[in-house]
């Protein structure tokens, strides 16, 4: 296993990734960068349904949104857990996000089509979201599926049943499959089952000052450059 180290942007060998046949991509901040003003405006709809939901004002609201998005890795997760949320009524209430920030990528897909193997999406979002995503970013017809919230029966990442799942409803192996995901803690769950995995180091906030686990295979950048240069050996 390669150990990640703060002199390096991305460590690959040809062996990594000589056995994958399935490449699975974190969504969010993955695949394209959240801007400033999307995660502003995502941050301000869960926080005013946290409210309007448990009748709370805006600053206990987002005390609880933080701590249960920090405690179970999705705000709606511990909604759900404590407070007896049904899922379905967020996503009713649910406004579709204002995507005009995310562009096309019409070189990362390329890229991304050119791996050898299966392309999956795993994101903590919902497949509509998704789908919404990889149409501005010009990816749709990349990617053989999407393992969204829904598919996950509302247990986030990094609760390992999920990762489980995945690999059980899109027949993976995971020892021949490869995580790639901006959230390091993500990622120990993948490794945990025999996932090669890649860290997308990023400037959020919650990508600052995170030590470098052995569970983390790979820790790269620029994902473009990542997949354009990843050395596969041909058997």
């Amino acid at each position: 296993m390669n150990r990640p180290n703060k002199n390096s942007s991305i460590i690959r060998t040809a062996s990594d990734f000589d056995q994958i046949n399935t490449w699975i991509f974190d969504l969010d901040n993955t695949l394209y960068p959240v801007t400033k003003k999307l995660l502003t405006q995502i941050d301000q709809h869960m926080g005013n349904f946290v409210a309007n939901f448990l009748n709370v004002d805006k600053e206990e609201a987002r005390h609880i949104q933080k701590s249960y998005f920090r405690d179970y890795g999705l705000t709606l997760r511990g909604l759900m857990l404590h407070h007896g949320l049904d899922p379905s009524r967020y996503y009713d209430e649910m406004t579709p996000m204002d995507l005009t920030e995310v562009y096309p990528n019409p070189a990362l897909a390329d890229a991304i089509r050119q791996l050898p193997g299966r392309k999956l999406i795993y994101t903590n979002a919902s497949t509509n979201h998704a789908e919404m995503v990889l149409d501005r970013l010009a990816m749709n017809n990349i990617f053989e599926g999407i393992f969204d919230i829904i598919s996950a029966e509302y247990v986030p990442k990094p609760e390992i049943e999920s990762y489980k799942l995945l690999c059980k409803l899109n027949d993976i192996d995971p020892t021949h499959a490869v995580m790639i995901d901006d959230i390091a803690r993500n990622l120990e769950p993948a490794a945990a089952l025999g996932m090669t995995t890649v860290w997308i180091q990023t400037n959020v906030d919650w990508a600052q000052n995170i030590e470098l686990e052995p569970f983390i295979n790979h820790v790269i950048e620029d994902i473009l450059d990542w997949a354009r240069n990843i050395t596969v050996t041909p058997t």
